[in-house]
Formats: structure tokens, sequence, C-alpha cells
């Protein structure tokens, strides 16, 4: 990154590694959604934010974008939730063309209709509007419409009791098969074993709220600590 405030809504293409790195080992909520950490020993991505015990300097990447890690090869951290990240401003600044494209994908551009149909409303090539992506997003067009359905699928998962076929349907899958090994690929687990993960997760810290038993709040406990967060990264 640039050396200036961490607030600004400037474009950073070009990460600075100790800035970065001084930022996830602080924690610094400045940055959130500004950079995303890959970590190469455990191929997950994180927020700077990330709960989780720091990994070693030498052991992680950084990416503008979470659709560039994940483009990387990195699955996201079920601890600090990437899709739930402040929309990054990675692009903002950026070439017209590209926010209005990411505007479109958003809104499901590619959900609908090919990346040609999408570099024609914006009327310009495809090999151009790669280019684009590539340069300030760090992820192709498709790459980063994944990234963004899958977030959506996530953020469902996690916040309703949808049922999979609409979870599917509202983050943009043409169908639930494609959503189910899609998820399992990028995740590592399925849709829902994600959803039963989180929801024991949550029975464990409001139990009183939930209203669940001692005896159920036994049987929900994982196991020691060490698969605790194995179940949870």
């Amino acid at each position: 990154m640039k050396s200036r405030s961490p607030d600004s809504d400037s474009v950073v293409l070009m990460l600075d590694r100790e800035e970065c790195d001084r930022a996830r080992l602080r924690r610094d909520r400045r940055y959130d959604g500004r950079f995303f950490t890959g970590v190469r020993t455990t191929k997950i991505y994180c927020r700077p934010v990330c709960p989780v015990r720091p990994a070693q300097s030498r052991n992680v990447a950084f990416y503008p974008t979470a659709a560039a890690a994940q483009a990387a090869g990195f699955r996201p951290c079920l601890r600090c939730r990437p899709e739930a990240a402040p929309f990054s401003p990675a692009w903002k600044g950026s070439r017209a063309t590209v926010h209005r494209a990411v505007r479109l994908i958003h809104a499901g551009a590619l959900d609908r209709d090919s990346v040609d149909a999408l570099a024609e409303r914006l009327g310009i090539g495809v090999r151009h509007l790669d280019r684009l992506f590539v340069k300030h997003i760090g992820a192709s067009p498709s790459q980063f419409a994944q990234a963004n359905r899958l977030h959506k699928a996530k953020r469902l998962l996690d916040d309703t009791s949808l049922p999979m076929t609409e979870v599917a349907a509202r983050a943009g899958f043409s169908s639930l098969r494609r959503f189910n090994a899609t998820f399992a690929e990028i995740y590592k687990r399925s849709p829902t074993e994600i959803r039963r993960v989180h929801f024991r997760a949550a029975a464990l810290t409001r139990p009183c709220a939930l209203g669940v038993p001692r005896k159920e709040r036994a049987r929900l406990a994982p196991g020691p600590s060490h698969k605790r967060r194995s179940l949870l990264t």
C-alpha cells in the first residue's frame, strides 16, 4: 500500500507487505476490507481482524480483494468471515468501466449472462475487460462473480434458515447441484455442514437466549480447543 491514512478511499493496488503485516498482527480495524491475508500453510484467507492466532509472516501473502485471494487458491476463513468485511475500497476511484462492471456483477449480470454480454454492455472487448479486472481487482470477471455468489450464499446460510434451494437461487447459482459443488470446492465442506457449524457455535455462545438445555449444550460442545479451531477455520 502507499503510505497514507488507512481511511483514505484512494485506490490501493500495490500492497506494501510490511504495512499489511503490521496491520494484521495488530488486528487493526482501520484496514478491514482493504486487504486479505492468505495463509500458505492452511490455504485459508482471512480479514486483518481475524481472531485466530496470526500465522508467521513468512507463511502469508496479501491480496487486494477476497476474489483475488480465492483465485489464488485460498478458501475463506470461517472465523472472521471475509464475506462480512466492509466493502473493499480496492477499486474506488478506478476507471469508471471497472466500477460499473462491479455494480452490474453485484446486481447479477454474470448470473444470467456471459462475460461477453457484460463486455458488450460496457462497450469494450472481452480481453480488455479481463485486463482491467486483473489490474484493478486481481481476479477475472468470472472469478469475481463466483466469489460474490459464494459470499452471498455464506451470509444467507449464517443469517437465515432458508432452504438450500432458496439460498442457491438468491445467491445467483443456476442450480442446487452447481451451488453444492462450487461451495464444497471452495470451502471444503458442504453448505449443510457449514450451516450446522455456524448454528452450533451460536448455540454455545448464546445458550440461554436459545433455550438450549445443559445436556444438549454438552452434546453440541466441540472437543479440545485444537479440534474446535479445525471446525471453525
